[in-house]
């Protein structure tokens, strides 16, 4: 019998529902591969400043640090958007966590379902056979850059993008590391034309190169890595790139697969890694039980093989959620036309008795 700590971060909007979803998966898998799951429970977001008015409360920090893995749901709430007078911004939570559990690193696989293509923007014969994977630097540039602010008078902000070597061959040496495991192909995505940081990460990768012979590399600047994600999906194998430009590549890539509600993510680092769906809370959706639970359960099979080397559990898990699209047992935005969509209980239930 083998024995996991998970902390369990439902989060704000929808966060509740998809996470209940994925822990009856989890459950499953750990009656049928012999594990012992200890859940606990904690606040983060819009709920953690409710209660303590601390979007990442220290409690909930530690509940993350004692655990094996973390299961993320989601962090937002519209009563907080566009309102000047929030001291505090469910978002903090997200970034504070990220920084104090060393999350350096965010892992995004962006690979099509055979049923779904039909739901993407993007034609058939583009994405068919699309598998690339995301690496994006996630502690570093302007995000986390100091000094930012605003000037006295309001009328100039201003963000300091800030990265260090080290930072950068981290990164990097997961990027090269995921290639050389997968097609041995590394995109290096940067804008060195133009900023300074960019030159560094691309002079850094460029020394990284002889490490790994085996790896062919390639670099481009982050503009036509935008189109070519969209016109050549099939292009790529693994893309490491910075803080921003990672978080806008990422968004564009999973429109590839038609939903947002498909797509997991591993955030990896110094600490216990953390997994997540990539979609946000979306509030209008929250007590509806309408939600797409998959990203989510596919997050948990993600965490089954990062955080435990257990790539048999994550593909009991992959196998369930391939039969759920197969059979039409999937919530409202991709049901096809004609089928009743399922709720969101109902497809975690399908998954779970499938596992």
């Amino acid at each position: 019998m083998k024995e996991i700590k998970i902390a369990v971060l439902p989060g704000d909007g929808i966060g509740p529902e998809i996470i209940a979803q994925a822990i009856k998966a989890v459950d499953k898998v750990a009656e049928k591969f012999s594990y012992k799951v200890e859940y606990t429970h904690a606040k983060v977001g819009a709920a953690a400043i409710d209660e303590v008015g601390d979007p990442y409360p220290e409690q909930t920090h530690q509940a993350c640090m004692a655990a094996d893995a973390v299961l993320f749901g989601a962090i937002g709430d519209p009563r907080y958007d566009n309102n000047p007078e929030a001291k505090v911004r469910p978002e903090q939570g997200l970034l504070a966590m990220r920084k104090k559990l060393g999350l350096y690193a965010n892992l995004r696989p962006v690979n099509t379902f055979e049923s779904l293509l039909h739901r993407s923007p993007l034609r058939h014969e583009l994405i068919d056979g699309a598998d690339f994977l995301c690496v994006r630097e996630l502690t570093g540039g302007l995000y986390f850059g100091r000094p930012q602010g605003r000037s006295e008078d309001g009328n100039t902000a201003y963000d300091t993008c800030v990265y260090t070597r080290g930072e950068i061959e981290r990164i990097c040496k997961l990027g090269f590391e995921y290639a050389a495991a997968r097609r041995g192909k590394l995109t290096v995505v940067d804008k060195a034309n133009v900023l300074a940081t960019s030159r560094l990460w691309r002079e850094t990768a460029k020394a990284m190169e002889k490490e790994y012979p085996s790896v062919e590399v390639e670099y481009m600047f982050v503009d036509n890595a935008a189109m070519k994600i969209i016109q050549q999906p099939k292009h790529f194998d693994v893309i490491v790139t910075e803080n921003m430009f990672g978080d806008i590549l990422t968004d564009e890539a999973s429109v590839i697969t038609g939903s947002l509600g498909l797509l997991p993510s591993a955030s990896i680092g110094t600490g216990t890694s953390l997994f997540e769906p990539i979609h946000g809370s979306y509030p209008q959706a929250a007590g509806k039980n309408i939600a797409n639970p998959i990203a989510t359960i596919l997050s948990a099979a993600m965490m089954f093989e990062y955080a435990f080397n257990d790539m048999e559990a994550g593909a009991a898990i992959r196998r369930a959620v391939d039969l759920s699209i197969e059979q039409n047992i999937v919530t409202e935005d991709i049901a096809p036309e004609g089928i009743k969509p399922s709720s969101t209980t109902e497809v975690g239930d399908f998954i779970a008795a499938n596992i």
